[in-house]
């Protein structure tokens, strides 16, 4: 079984937008959760969430998936 990469995105207050603070691999949703958490925990985060780099979706340039392209 492969561990799946999920990015992991935090903000600290209500009305601040989300913001990429790095990436956690896992077996599966759950064990993402808990290693985001206490990979993250150094702050007092409002709201955490984890996403599948593998659902996320180029719009401009779709040759140039996540993590695979060159600089902008």
């Amino acid at each position: 079984m492969l561990e799946t990469v999920y990015d992991v995105f935090a903000r600290k207050t209500r009305g601040e937008p989300l913001r990429h603070i790095g990436y956690v691999d896992a077996f599966d949703d759950e064990l993402a959760r808990v290693y985001a958490w206490k990979t993250y925990d150094e702050e007092s985060w409002f709201e955490m969430c984890i996403v599948r780099r593998s659902a996320i979706l180029p719009v401009n340039r779709p040759e140039a998936a996540l993590g695979t392209g060159g600089g902008a």
